[in-house]
């Protein structure tokens, strides 16, 4: 995104997030209204533009970083998280990792898992399984919504086990 901003405008990032500063514009919308008004930019680049200047894209964060953040006060699951992250790098090093600000995506061709602390007290696992009727520690997608099909409640280490190593391989 940021070599076509170059090529499209002539200027790199960080002469579009010095303009935007000096603008003394805060507010996403504002910012995205005045690069196109102001300067032509389509919608996508405005977007991107502004998102950098506020530093409120998950790349503006590293991925320990926005981890981190998602277990503060959850402290207890963070090695639960680590087990099960662990287990999911096994299954192949075509899954891509994606740490974002409250939940983690991971993808083949398309997103097909998420892990998201839901509570204090329990992690959920969010699956897409077209298809699959839930059962055993396999239920409806809760507050995954469309993004997932299914989710599986983990509160402890012992809560990976086979069951849920045999849904996320499917």
């Amino acid at each position: 995104m940021e070599e076509g901003l170059l090529k499209q405008t002539g200027k790199a990032l960080e002469f579009w997030i010095d303009i935007v500063t000096k603008s003394g514009l805060s507010k996403h919308s504002e910012i995205v209204k005045f690069l196109k008004t102001e300067h032509g930019f389509t919608h996508g680049y405005a977007n991107f533009v502004s998102l950098k200047a506020r530093e409120a894209d998950a790349g503006s964060i590293d991925n320990e970083t926005l981890v981190h953040d998602q277990y503060k006060g959850k402290e207890q699951l963070k090695p639960v998280y680590d087990k099960l992250l662990s287990l999911i790098k096994k299954l192949g090093d075509d899954i891509e990792i994606i740490p974002k600000k409250d939940s983690v995506s991971l993808k083949r061709k398309h997103q097909f898992a998420l892990i998201k602390p839901a509570t204090k007290s329990r992690i959920d696992l969010g699956l897409k399984l077209k298809g699959i009727e839930p059962e055993g520690k396999l239920e409806t997608s809760g507050p995954f919504g469309t993004m997932c099909t299914h989710r599986i409640r983990i509160e402890k280490e012992e809560d990976i086990d086979e069951e849920l190593i045999h849904w996320l391989k499917e």
